[in-house]
């Protein structure tokens, strides 16, 4: 009896123990439960020169993208994210790769900053391991819908160097290079447009000549033998053809789809290609709704020329621009409602950003056709001003991301690259720098303070400023080494050139630097100086040290955008057809209107 008594008083005693243990367990909230174990299926969203204040959830008010915010108001919204670059090319490099487009050739020093043709040999280099690879390698079936110009062909028309599918992609559809004004008919040429307006006079002035020489050698006038002249017109011709074989068919030439390896499209039909776009993107999640999937779908929207279906023209209240980014928004939500439909919304990681700020520049007479960017100076291809690489990041992955979630630490598009190779469960290489840094544990709320020290701001390759996060007092210093001179004085941009350069006569070099407090001062308005600000010379010893330590971790490596890697190659170009007669197709009226 004594035996069963104390069994008794035992067994109360350890429940006693154990049932609040129980239930502290069951309490514990679920977005602290991230287990790597099950991989995630994973969707990147990337809009196309969108700035950060054109979306509803950064304080947009007048342009709707409901479905944009749906994602901010499910998930982490980050409001200090940075692109490596202020231009496409450097930029998405940097995103595929998680660093510095200085580290793999991908920042230019000479004024050809992105590529520009498909049949130039530069690109992102095949000794580059992108996340897809990474990715690749754990399992997961990797997709790229959309825009890539990070390159094709390096020595002939099929090797295929720099393309998706020799980058981690299992599939690509999309267009090898971006839209330009040259891909719409009725609207005027956008590449090298300086350039051609030069090669068109030089070639005006042999025609002249030849047109002279040969009239004062007819009536007399002249003594010129005409063979002379026969071998000026035939020069003269030369000079025509090389240029003209090139930027007389930019259409044809850069403005193409691919499926994987094969053209689908010369040139692209630019009414039907985002049916195109969304119906790829869609039948990619369904075909891999088992998992586990990478689908990066890279918007051609809203890079000129802004090409809108007729179901979204004239429904926004900013013109064309705004009608194609709620074009793009309405794509985003057809996206997740398949996600939806296939059941896959709690076990995917989304995340949508714009690869860096909008093009102020981008213009027709009066009519602004480029994005707005919030409160923050700059735009498109300015090396360090924040309109031109402050961009939307939001993330949502239900049940381990906290819903409605604002972040204001300094982070990267870099930081994609660990993050997502974290998620699948890989290891980031070791023999190189990886500058990005793996966001979970700020995302989730385990840590309050960005890993970042330091992000350097490059202008292809040249340095034009430099951030320096100050973790224990808050602050966010930012130096500006070199900036663009904008044009005409004071407008905020360098509308007489198209975009700012990043060298030259078209920048200011400033010694001591402008400095900014942007916890202080995120508008970039008001410069500090040793009067206003006693921290100013320790603020700049420190980032000048700062400076030396990342310029040791830099090495030589091939530039991709030297002038011979972007300059038009007949060799290299991608065709459906017979060179160079490249016109087909093959999508037919497979594409259903949207």
């Amino acid at each position: 009896m004594a035996r069963s008594l104390a069994s008794f008083l035992l067994l109360c005693f350890r429940t006693s123990l154990v049932t609040p243990l129980i239930f502290s367990l069951l309490l514990q909230p679920p977005l602290t439960q991230l287990s790597i174990t099950t991989q995630p299926n994973i969707v990147l969203l990337m809009a196309d020169d969108l700035g950060i204040g054109d979306v509803g959830c950064y304080g947009n008010y007048t342009i709707r993208t409901p479905n944009i915010d749906r994602l901010a108001r499910e998930g982490v919204k980050l409001t200090q994210h940075i692109t490596a670059a202020p231009l496409c090319t450097p930029s998405r490099a940097a995103f595929l790769t998680g660093r510095y487009p200085i580290r793999s050739g991908m920042a230019s020093s000479n004024g050809y900053r992105a590529l520009q043709w498909n049949a130039g040999s530069g690109g992102l280099p095949a000794n580059e391991t992108t996340f897809a690879r990474l990715l690749q390698q754990q399992g997961y079936t990797t997709g790229l819908i959309g825009k890539w110009h990070q390159g094709v062909n390096c020595e002939s028309f099929n090797d295929h160097c720099h393309h998706p599918l020799n980058h981690g992609f299992d599939y690509f559809y999309g267009m090898p290079f971006t839209l330009l004004n040259n891909c719409q008919e009725n609207k005027p040429p956008e590449l090298d447009v300086a350039l051609q307006a030069k090669l068109w006079l030089y070639s005006q002035i042999i025609i002249l000549a030849v047109l002279t020489l040969t009239a004062g050698k007819l009536i007399g006038l002249i003594s010129i033998r005409w063979k002379i002249i026969a071998c000026f017109t035939f020069v003269g011709g030369l000079f025509f053809i090389s240029w003209y074989s090139s930027y007389g068919f930019v259409r044809y030439w850069n403005c193409i789809l691919m499926r994987n390896h094969d053209v689908t499209e010369q040139p692209m039909r630019l009414e039907r290609t985002a049916s195109l776009m969304l119906k790829e993107a869609v039948s990619f999640i369904k075909r891999n709704r088992h998992g586990p999937f990478l689908l990066f779908v890279s918007f051609l929207h809203v890079h000129t020329p802004l090409f809108t279906t007729a179901k979204f023209l004239g429904k926004s209240h900013h013109g064309l621009y705004g009608d194609n980014v709620e074009e793009m928004d309405w794509m985003v939500g057809k996206i997740l409602d398949s996600l939806e439909k296939q059941g896959l919304k709690n076990h995917t990681f989304t995340y949508f950003a714009s690869d860096h700020g909008g093009h102020l520049e981008a213009q027709d007479g009066s009519t602004q056709l480029g994005g707005w960017n919030g409160i923050y100076k700059g735009g498109k291809g300015m090396g360090g001003w924040e309109g031109g690489i402050r961009v939307p990041g939001v993330f949502r992955w239900p049940g381990v991301l906290p819903a409605g979630t604002v972040i204001d630490e300094p982070t990267s598009l870099m930081d994609i690259y660990p993050t997502l190779v974290h998620l699948a469960g890989g290891t980031l290489p070791q023999d190189r720098v990886i500058d990005g840094r793996n966001l979970v544990p700020l995302l989730q709320g385990r840590a309050q303070k960005s890993e970042h020290e330091f992000l350097f701001h490059y202008c292809g390759s040249y340095l034009h400023a430099v951030r320096w996060h100050q973790k224990d007092s808050g602050a966010i210093w930012k130096a500006h080494y070199v900036t663009p001179v904008f044009h005409p004085p004071g407008a905020g941009a360098c509308y007489g050139k198209g975009i700012c350069p990043c060298f030259g006569e078209g920048v200011t070099h400033h010694d001591p630097p402008l400095l900014f407090d942007l916890s202080r001062d995120p508008s970039e308005a008001k410069p500090l100086s040793p009067d206003t600000e006693p921290l100013f010379d320790t603020v700049i010893r420190k980032m000048g040290r700062a400076i030396e330590e990342h310029r040791r971790t830099l090495t030589p490596v091939p530039e991709q955008l030297s002038v011979y890697n972007v300059v038009w190659k007949p060799w290299l170009q991608p065709c459906c057809g017979t060179f160079p007669f490249c016109w087909c197709d093959k999508e037919g009226d497979s594409a259903q209107s949207l």
